[in-house]
């Protein structure tokens, strides 16, 4: 089985979106696979400045090979930044050249406290990483009103919400 990278795609601290990220590494490791795991709270301080102006550190490059340049799939767990998706995830797929995404595989997950999951924001990441020729996976899995099917633990009070994660991490894996 193939390996697969999650992202946990914010910077912020004590994120939901943290704690959604680990259940589906967790659900990944369940099933077999081998996963690696980057939260973005470690990408480099500097990322505006040395990454996108093309002064890439060596540290830097080696997290891109390590986490992008010799992977094919990838869960990105988004959650809802003003209508859409944080800014630091759109910085670090800027600051990783094209040619790196295309005829790769993503998965997205939304996070939200409102009712719609973030399903706005994953539309607009789905049209970037299409535009970086990536292919995404149909089932994308709005997550609402995290604060309620989520409790202070990181754990969903409603197995109903674990269940179609793992559905759709199941039809992610076996997507060829």
């Amino acid at each position: 089985m193939e390996k697969i990278v999650v992202f946990s795609c914010t910077n912020r601290p004590n994120s939901k979106t943290l704690q959604v990220s680990r259940i589906y590494e967790n659900i990944l490791k369940a099933k077999g696979a081998e996963v690696q795991f980057l939260d973005f709270r470690t990408l480099p301080q500097t990322l505006f400045l040395e990454e996108i102006f093309g002064m890439k550190t060596e540290s830097y490059q080696k997290l891109i090979n390590g986490f992008v340049t010799n992977n094919h799939k990838f869960i990105f767990v988004v959650p809802e930044y003003n209508g859409s998706f944080p800014g630091i995830l759109k910085l670090f797929l800027d600051s990783i050249p094209t040619k790196f995404w295309a005829d790769k595989k993503a998965c997205l997950v939304g996070v939200s406290d409102g009712r719609a999951g973030n399903l706005r924001g994953m539309e607009h990441l789905t049209g970037i990483l299409q535009y970086l020729k990536m292919h995404v996976f149909y089932n994308k899995l709005p997550i609402s009103l995290i604060n309620k099917v989520m409790n202070e633990h990181g754990v969903f009070v409603n197995e109903d919400q674990q269940k179609v994660c793992e559905m759709q991490v199941e039809g992610f894996l076996n997507w060829k």
